[in-house]
């Protein structure tokens, strides 16, 4: 069998990752995240950078590299744990918060503005609506490839150029002086803002269906399949990159018309008007429900996915769960969304990050077992210590550690633990006979 896809196919791969992963953070963040850098605008920028786009392009070539699923990226951890970790990550990329955020971010950005008033009854009504059309979607599993990369997403990207040109074309203020965190340590601040997007957990997860759509395209060989993951991740990057940098440089440029603001929808509302006057409402509707709908569907899609192969219940079944489980989390409200999500987020990044980075450097492990073990053990340990600072603990007596004042006291014990075991050698090696013939 033939074990190559046509370009547009490539191309179409490219860009249903692409929509998978701009979804509803990717569009609030940068806005606001823009304004408060001001003048350290491309210091934040490249923090952001590098967390919202580097790190989902590095954790898919790893999922890639290391066979294209999550059970081979994590092969070297308790096939328990390893277990735990993909339920907790998809809970959070799926029911608990990421895809519900899809459908609030969704309502208050393209639909809210649309009427006088609104009350609870309208955002139910449109949860509802919001995620019925995403398990609509959802249900045809091999289809996605050809719903998304080449139907919802090119309509998607029309509003994106259109908007971006207008950014550039037409800036709405001058920088402004840079506060708050951005001030001080801009780069730091953009790098821990780029975890709200959660695309590096989504990127971890991803894969799977990519490897999937390749399947219905006729796909299997394994080193094709890598080819096409990493093609499609790039592509997906580039689309992000674009996207984050014209966001920052609207929310730089903003002061204006949405001078201190407390939320990038604002801006951005605000920001779209000021460009189109009475049709950039409508602009803006179409960019955020093309691009929250597609992340909804690839969050549904993946958790579906995955549930269904750890119990009996099938793909679609679990897509009703899941699409069910989203419309009623949704109706929480999207602060304390957010609010709740950080904690969780804090602590479970830097365990995606340690296993990204362990993918690469495996092969040159004397004991890739124990290495995968005891790594993302530390990272998890010393990212609790990080979530329970954000959840207002008093965490006074780790002061010492160096980057903990910044949210980020998890990096160089990581990266100790990460050197030593690159001396860690050969006794696990030396049973591994053994355990394969048991």
């Amino acid at each position: 069998m033939k074990q190559t896809l046509k370009l547009t196919d490539i191309a179409a791969l490219g860009f249903m990752l692409f929509a998978f992963f701009l979804g509803a953070g990717n569009i609030i963040f940068p806005p606001l995240a823009g304004q408060l850098a001001g003048e350290n605008l491309l210091s934040a920028m490249s923090g952001f950078l590098l967390t919202a786009v580097g790190l989902p392009l590095v954790a898919i070539i790893a999922v890639a590299i290391a066979g294209g699923s999550w059970n081979h990226l994590t092969k070297d951890l308790p096939a328990k744990i390893a277990t735990l970790m993909a339920v907790l990550i998809f809970i959070i990329i799926g029911p608990a918060f990421a895809a519900p955020r899809t459908g609030l971010v969704a309502y208050e950005m393209a639909v809210s503005p649309l009427f006088a008033e609104t009350s609870q009854l309208h955002l139910t009504i449109f949860s509802i609506l919001f995620f019925v059309v995403a398990m609509f979607f959802s249900w045809s599993q091999g289809r996605l490839i050809d719903l998304i990369g080449k139907m919802l997403t090119p309509a998607l990207f029309v509003g994106l150029i259109i908007l971006a040109i207008g950014v550039f074309l037409d800036p709405q203020g001058e920088w402004m002086a840079a506060t708050g965190p951005y001030a001080k340590q801009p780069f730091t601040k953009g790098f821990l803002e780029g975890y709200n997007t959660m695309d590096t957990l989504a990127a971890l997860m991803f894969g799977m269906l990519i490897v999937d759509a390749l399947r219905a395209k006729g796909i299997t060989d394994q080193r094709a399949t890598t080819k096409y993951l990493i093609s499609s991740a790039f592509i997906a990057a580039f689309g992000l990159a674009s996207v984050y940098i014209s966001l920052f440089y609207l929310g730089a440029t903003s002061s204006a018309i949405a001078g201190g603001a407390d939320n990038g929808g604002f801006i951005l509302s605000q920001y779209v008007q000021a460009l189109f006057g009475p049709y950039g409402q409508m602009v803006l509707s179409t960019i955020v429900l093309l691009a929250c709908l597609t992340t909804a569907i690839g969050l549904i899609s993946a958790c579906s996915d995955y549930f269904s192969s750890l119990t009996p219940i099938p793909y679609r079944v679990w897509v009703i769960i899941n699409g069910v489980a989203c419309a009623t989390v949704a109706n929480i409200g999207l602060t304390q969304l957010i609010a709740l999500s950080i904690p969780v987020l804090v602590a479970l990044y830097p365990v995606a990050i340690a296993l990204v980075v362990l993918a690469f450097v495996r092969h040159k492990m004397p004991n890739p077992q124990a290495a995968f073990r005891v790594v993302t053990l530390v990272a998890f340990l010393f990212a609790l210590i990080d979530a329970a600072k954000v959840l207002g603990f008093d965490m006074s007596m780790f002061d010492m550690l160096p980057l903990f004042e910044v949210g980020m006291g998890w990096v160089l014990p990581s990266l100790a633990a990460l050197i030593c075991m690159f001396f860690v050698a050969g006794r696990v090696r030396s049973e591994a006979p053994h355990e394969r013939t048991a």
